[in-house]
């Protein structure tokens, strides 16, 4: 699915990303981990196409990033941003119509997320009339509403409360079933865990730790 090869950014004389790489594939979890600065929400913007490497390169599906295959990518951005005055469901459609996907099939499957994230309003409800909590979950819909093939999370656990925690790791889990590429950051390594199937450190925009969970568990363990 995704592949990054030696990918690199620099801004001025900071190094944000340095020859970084890594793949997800079809029904797999990677937790991105790192302190502000590390280089995680830069790495998302590249394989976004929000701006280009100045090394290395971007393949999906072994064919170079172009915006044709961003209808099929679901992006969480760390800072929230939903249109108050909308209603849930005008946001929802909203932000489906963006990815070309069907105003009606958006309608029918928005009551089952409301029901599934157990959002607290109705589809009339106004977004600024909601708790934070549930903005958020507003927002997670309408990152999937469309059913991505890759789905890209940066800190989706921020802010949240173990509740809510545990239903979005339900939300991940599911994903990974029905075959999704899922990427997201997070600083609670315990969250990264829970339903990652690998995990991706960077510490200064370089990658520090890689591989299978199981695997970068038993070299901590063995030390």
């Amino acid at each position: 699915m995704l592949k990054v090869k030696g990918i690199t950014k620099k801004f001025s004389n900071v190094t944000a990303v340095k020859q970084l790489s890594f793949e997800v594939n079809p029904g797999e979890v990677i937790g991105l981990v790192g302190q502000n600065g590390a280089g995680k929400s830069t790495t998302f913007k590249m394989i976004l196409n929000f701006i280009a490497p100045d090394a290395g390169a971007i393949t999906i599906n072994s064919q170079k990033l172009n915006n044709k295959f961003l209808d099929n990518i679901g992006y969480l951005p760390e800072e929230r941003g939903l249109y108050l005055d909308m209603t849930i469901k005008q946001q929802v459609l909203y932000f489906a119509q963006l990815h070309n996907y069907s105003k009606e099939k958006a309608s029918q499957e928005l009551p089952l997320w409301l029901e599934k994230l157990s959002v607290k309003g109705t589809e009339r409800t106004l977004i600024k009339n909601l708790s934070k909590g549930n903005q958020q979950k507003v927002q997670l819909i309408t990152t999937l509403i469309h059913k991505p093939k890759l789905v890209i999370l940066d800190e989706p656990f921020s802010g949240l409360d173990p509740v809510n925690i545990g239903l979005l790791i339900k939300v991940v889990k599911q994903l990974k079933q029905d075959g999704v590429a899922v990427i997201f950051s997070s600083h609670n390594m315990n969250n990264v865990t829970a339903v990652s199937d690998k995990i991706l450190m960077l510490v200064n925009g370089e990658q520090r730790l890689y591989g299978p969970i199981n695997q970068i568990r038993s070299q901590f363990e063995k030390k």
